[in-house]
């Protein structure tokens, strides 16, 4: 067996972001920890203590994981990627794509294509950048079809 994960990265906002996802996934966040609570607490910087070193964010089968940037290390933004999310239901698609796209930037708007029922991209307030894809009663065509 084999498992992917996105693995996302933070200056300082990851703690605020996860619980976003949290909401708009409508998942659980199954584990976080500071940098202050780890064994080299005490080798860590009292400025950022409180920055996430790790938390995981269960949605159903999946995770999603992240961290702030350690100490010392600057934070870059994330470029050339996209977190894609895959959903089987219009209304949640377009849902998911509000939320996330609050405070953010609309790259493309979510809308009918001629691969999905609705598609858009959009790179949320915490500068994560996502693609919801609905296939919807598409890929339940093309499904039937292949399978005949």
């Amino acid at each position: 067996m084999i498992e992917i994960n996105a693995y996302l990265s933070f200056d300082g906002t990851c703690r605020e972001a996860f619980e976003r996802y949290q909401k708009v996934f409508r998942g659980k966040i199954e584990s976080s920890f500071t940098f202050g609570e780890t064994p080299a607490a005490e080798h860590v910087p009292a400025e950022a203590r409180d920055r996430i070193m790790h938390t995981t964010l269960k949605i159903g089968n999946h995770a999603i994981m992240g961290s702030d940037t350690p100490p010392g290390q600057p934070y870059e933004a994330p470029r050339g990627i996209y977190v894609s999310i895959n959903l089987d239901e219009t209304a949640e698609a377009e849902r998911i794509f509000r939320e996330l796209s609050e405070g953010g930037q609309v790259v493309m708007p979510i809308e009918k294509t001629f691969w999905a029922e609705r598609f858009g991209m959009t790179v949320d307030q915490f500068g994560t950048p996502w693609m919801v894809n609905c296939a919807g009663v598409m890929a339940n065509v093309e499904a039937g079809a292949a399978s005949s």
